[in-house]
């Protein structure tokens, strides 16, 4: 985890997050809400939601196509997939958390990926403001150019705690969304793809 502290001024994290910023306004937001942000109980919640929120949007400074710079020649022109990692995001709209987990898949055309790059693009692509159809084609688009794949899928399934805790309230409402490119947009491919992450679930 990084470290998540004050720069030299005091004014910024890492150059980029505005911490004493951040603190100002949550205070004002539990003043505004009726609560005492001076009570015990409060004191510290504005710096621990500053350091929370360099942490959960930390994507917004990093550059995901690092993590599929460096491939290795491979003779293998089927399938690669890496399902079920598991992530956490936060919607835009309300800027509350959403949680599920991402399958992707890949043809190669020459030249494959570490496994765990996979992971770490989703991971650094979640840490954003954002929802999840732009996430979904985000990742998509990462693959089909940076690992100038013949094709690729993303599918994202997850459950979002806008419509749980407020709003509609239907709390394990799921909601999937996916992303296909190259040779996954044919019926086959889609269908092996679909086959492979959802057919052994009970």
């Amino acid at each position: 985890m990084s470290d998540l502290s004050d720069g030299a001024d005091g004014t910024v994290f890492n150059g980029t997050v505005d911490l004493p910023r951040i603190r100002r306004a949550v205070r004002e937001i539990l003043i505004a809400v009726g609560e005492d942000p001076d009570r015990e109980g409060l004191l510290e919640t504005p710096d621990r939601v500053a350091r929370m929120y360099a942490e959960i949007f930390s994507g917004l400074h990093v550059d995901p196509r690092v993590h599929l710079k460096r491939t290795f020649t491979q003779k293998h022109d089927e399938m690669v997939l890496v399902k079920d990692i598991e992530f956490s995001s936060m919607c835009e709209h309300h800027l509350l958390p959403f949680m599920g987990k991402a399958h992707l898949a890949y043809l190669p055309n020459g030249q494959v990926v570490g496994i765990s790059k996979l992971a770490r693009i989703v991971d650094m692509v979640a840490r954003r403001p954002q929802v999840q159809e732009r996430m979904t084609e985000e990742l998509a688009d990462l693959m089909m150019t940076e690992l100038n794949a013949r094709g690729c899928g993303v599918i994202l399934e997850a459950a979002h705690t806008c419509m749980s805790i407020r709003g509609v309230h239907k709390p394990g409402a799921m909601t999937m969304t996916s992303a296909m490119r190259g040779a996954f947009l044919a019926s086959a491919t889609r269908a092996e793809l679909m086959a492979l992450i959802f057919s052994t679930r009970r």
